[in-house]
């Protein structure tokens, strides 16, 4: 494979990229657009001319939610899994080494394009990460369908992760028993609360946080039977009140790994990016529902409940719904380093379709996916 120059200085004429470089630049700009924990984008991607390397961003990390690290490597995850996507997507083979560096246990990844066996799986969800949205909203009445069910489980399967339905009504309402449980929890700390107001009243502008426009309005109604956590710490929420999470016949589906470390959540990670690609491909909407995973009592309880041999990590409610809106992106060259592309000119621009330029051949020879 070749090697690029590096970016030209400053008043000489643009050199365009190799086909490596054009690919791994527009897997940057898909990988932005994954969701993190409070849309707080705990990453930094290094570009380099044969790969890029995804590092966790401590600045970033959710020290009173998230003292672990847990969320923030979720969050990781989800990026590399849509980086992996969109190299797919550019016909390209993909080679992954996660924690490559023991002495550097920030670098979470290194992600190579490579000639080889193109994962068409993982191609096929690229026009989802565009329109993939967390969605807070009341959901239509009825169960997703099992064969949905299915395909989601091979789907985290892939990734290493076990998806479990929650099925029957004395596990529906064990898991609303523990949220309801777990968000009094938080809601008494300070600093959760304190935490949690940093960042749901950010201005538009700074291209991060949890806006009002995609949160349900506090106050007004009983609260619901599982209770989606409270944004609406400034009293703009836009949506209505209730979202009737704990409604009968609402699908929850728990996300676990047989591990409990940070390789872990971030394979969990990228399940949870897998899931959710799936899902809006499918034209099903998702919401995470996570105040009992947060809280080590609550979580402890619900692994001997659900999967005593895994560890929970993601709670999901499924179902169809309105649209939402989504929520903003701050600069890419905030979060991206050593890039040949120039700075966009805002947080909210959306992907491109696709990077400009031919595709390059792919050979018969051998490839694929390489888990390390």
């Amino acid at each position: 494979m070749s090697h690029a120059a590096p970016p030209p200085a400053a008043g000489a004429p643009p050199t365009p990229p190799d086909p490596c470089i054009r690919a791994l630049e527009h897997a940057a700009d898909l990988a932005v657009r994954a969701p993190s924990v409070h849309n707080t984008q705990p990453w930094r991607l290094g570009m380099h001319p044969d790969r890029m390397d995804l590092r966790v961003d401590r600045t970033r990390q959710l020290t009173a939610l998230d003292p672990q690290g847990r969320a923030m490597f979720q969050s990781v995850g989800a990026a590399l899994l849509t980086a992996r996507v969109a190299l797919a997507a550019e016909d390209w083979a993909v080679e992954v080494d996660r924690f490559p560096r023991h002495g550097d246990p920030d670098l979470v990844a290194v992600l190579r394009p490579v000639t080889g066996r193109i994962d068409r799986e993982l191609a096929a969800l690229a026009p989802a990460v565009a329109e993939r949205r967390t969605n807070r909203r009341r959901f239509a009445p009825g169960p997703v369908p099992e064969d949905v069910l299915r395909h989601l489980t091979s789907a985290a399967a892939a990734e290493d992760t076990t998806l479990v339905p929650v099925v029957s009504e004395a596990q529906r309402q064990l898991v609303a028993r523990l949220t309801r449980q777990a968000d009094a929890v938080q809601n008494a700390s300070p600093a959760y609360r304190a935490e949690l107001r940093h960042w749901t009243t950010r201005a538009a502008s700074s291209g991060e946080g949890v806006p009002g426009e995609v949160v349900p309005r506090s106050g007004g109604a009983p609260p619901d039977a599982v209770p989606i956590r409270d944004f609406d710490t400034g009293g703009t929420g836009a949506l209505p009140p209730r979202a009737a999470s704990g409604a009968p016949g609402q699908t929850l589906v728990l996300l676990a790994t047989r591990d409990d470390d940070p390789k872990a959540w971030l394979r969990s990670g990228e399940a949870l990016q897998r899931v959710l690609l799936e899902l809006t491909r499918l034209g099903w909407v998702a919401g995470p529902i996570t105040q009992a995973i947060e809280v080590p009592v609550t979580r402890t309880q619900l692994r001997a409940a659900l999967r005593w041999d895994a560890h929970p990590q993601m709670l999901l409610r499924i179902g169809r719904a309105e649209p939402t809106g989504r929520t903003p992106r701050r600069p890419r060259s905030d979060a991206v380093t050593d890039s040949w592309q120039p700075p966009r000119p805002g947080p909210d621009q959306e992907p491109p379709a696709s990077s400009a330029g031919p595709r390059h051949p792919v050979s018969d020879g051998r490839g694929g996916t390489t888990w390390v």
